[in-house]
């Protein structure tokens, strides 16, 4: 018996040391990304921030500064999916259905006109420059589709912020970013 007590008491200290091991490096490599993020180094911020999750996944501030990180670097399909994430870890905070909308305002934006697309899987990429030197871009109607399914999403979004922060100090310009996303919807989709 005393040795099933000693046992289980090894293995939990173990388990908490553990933990505890896991925690200061996950604190280490969020103070780095940090870091990063205030020089500028999105990359190395976002890759601090992905070693951090796979360390702990529990954390929403993580998630949401990944997004962050992937917004500053213009790689809003990526943002979106952590935004996402963040959400499903605090899906009562505000801010995050405001960047998550944000986001995906900058990626209708860049498929419109080309700076990345659609492969034949749906999957959005960066087109190498010489793939796009000499053609006049045209989006298809796949991403016409992804584009509003986009907006849509965004108009959601920004209405889940307001509904979760009614007084923001920037109530009057989400409206108006609402009442655009609106209008865009009910455009013909050549005028998009």
């Amino acid at each position: 018996m005393k040795k099933a007590l000693l046992l289980a008491s090894i293995l939990f200290v173990s388990v908490m040391s553990t933990a505890c091991i896991n925690n200061f490096a996950v604190q280490e490599l969020n103070s780095k990304a940090k870091i990063y993020m205030e020089e500028g180094d999105y990359n190395a911020a976002i890759e601090r921030l992905k070693s951090s999750i796979d360390l702990d996944d529990t954390i929403f501030e993580t998630h949401y500064n990944l997004a962050v990180a992937y917004t500053q670097a213009e790689d809003y399909a990526n943002a979106i999916e952590s935004y996402k994430e963040a959400i499903e870890l605090d899906p009562d905070m505000p801010d995050s259905y405001y960047s998550l909308a944000v986001a995906e305002e900058n990626l209708t934006v860049d498929l419109k006109s080309g700076d990345v697309r659609l492969n034949d899987d749906g999957d959005i990429f960066t087109p190498e420059i010489e793939d796009t030197e000499e053609e006049v871009y045209v989006p298809d109607e796949k991403v016409l589709e992804k584009i509003n399914f986009l907006r849509e999403d965004a108009l959601k979004n920004y209405q889940t912020y307001l509904e979760k922060a009614p007084q923001s100090a920037d109530a009057e310009e989400v409206k108006q970013k609402i009442e655009a996303l609106k209008s865009a919807l009910q455009a013909p989709a050549v005028e998009q």
